[in-house]
């Protein structure tokens, strides 16, 4: 049985996915094995996985179920006891799976292991600014405590052992986009997180992708499945209204009333600074004249008009 499964999901990555696949086949620890859930894609990415010849690579093809179903699907046919996802457009340093497996060996008792990632643009490689300071290679953390500026995990630096989810649950097939902020939530109530500070994942800015393409708030989580969990835990209720305020912001853009007012009643403003608080209150064209900055910039931009 292989020590680890790499469960990649992907729905037309034509453009990337021969790289991220290389970036897994060449990697300096080769005990895995690799599940690649196409998603019904409808370009040509699963003519470029099939052409990548590796016996460590089996492939599911399904209709187009969404993120979450695919994650499930690859999950589920897994072998190994530990489970590494990565996004169709993403890629690993090649020391990426050996780093995690000494995690492994030197914190035996934890379950999920995650690592420094930086954010790829046209033009310029960004390393993620953490809210946390660890001088140290390995460190043990609160998901919700040190997930306040940049999430401690991702879908492309996320592994762990798949024992975990008899207690969390897999990903919501409800959640269209947000799923991976929903399942993190989870992971955070019952475990730590073991972080290696090393930047060994590279994340793709894809206009095309998922995550910058849905504004739809019907599609995204509304983090009412917490609010019992939050009463007793102010890091967690933090973490949640960190991403209400996102929702909020998203909420205005798209002039839904009812959507924003949902949100910011939910909202601690205690747990919001005061750049946070003034944006909830400034006019749209405020909002939208910052976000012709940042795009301007070349930097992800997480909101949009319908």
């Amino acid at each position: 049985m292989p020590i680890f499964s790499v469960v990649i999901s992907v729905y037309n990555k034509a453009e990337y996915i021969k790289n991220t696949l290389n970036s897994v086949i060449n990697q300096s620890f080769n005990d895995f094995e690799v599940i690649v859930v196409n998603d019904g894609s409808s370009d040509n990415s699963l003519e470029i996985i099939n052409s990548i010849n590796d016996e460590r690579i089996s492939v599911i093809t399904t209709e187009n179920l969404g993120a979450s179903m695919a994650r499930n699907k690859g999950i589920e046919a897994s072998k190994s006891d530990f489970i590494a996802l990565l996004d169709g457009d993403d890629y690993w340093d090649k020391n990426y799976l050996k780093t995690i497996y000494e995690a492994i060996s030197n914190f035996p008792n934890q379950n999920i292991f995650s690592v420094a990632i930086a954010q790829k643009y046209k033009n310029k490689i960004v390393p993620v600014n953490y809210s946390f300071k660890q001088i140290e290679t390995f460190g043990i953390h609160n998901f919700f405590k040190s997930s306040k500026k940049y999430s401690l995990l991702s879908s492309s630096s996320v592994v762990f052992h798949k024992d975990i989810i008899k207690k969390t649950g897999k990903f919501d097939p409800s959640i269209v986009s947000g799923q991976d902020t929903d399942l993190w939530i989870r992971f955070g109530l019952h475990f730590d997180i073991v972080f290696i500070n090393k930047q060994l994942v590279t994340y793709t800015y894809n206009t095309n992708s998922l995550s910058n393409t849905t504004f739809n708030l019907s599609q995204k989580p509304k983090f009412d499945n917490y609010r019992t969990y939050e009463k007793n835990n102010h890091l967690l209720k933090a973490y949640l209204d960190k991403n209400r305020y996102s929702m909020a912001i998203l909420s205005k853009f798209q002039n839904d009333i009812k959507s924003f007012e949902f949100y910011i009643n939910n909202i601690d403003f205690y747990n919001l600074n005061t750049k946070q608080k003034l944006l909830l209150k400034s006019p749209l064209w405020c909002l939208k004249l910052l976000q012709k900055v940042k795009s301007i910039k070349g930097e992800k931009i997480y909101y949009r008009e319908d």
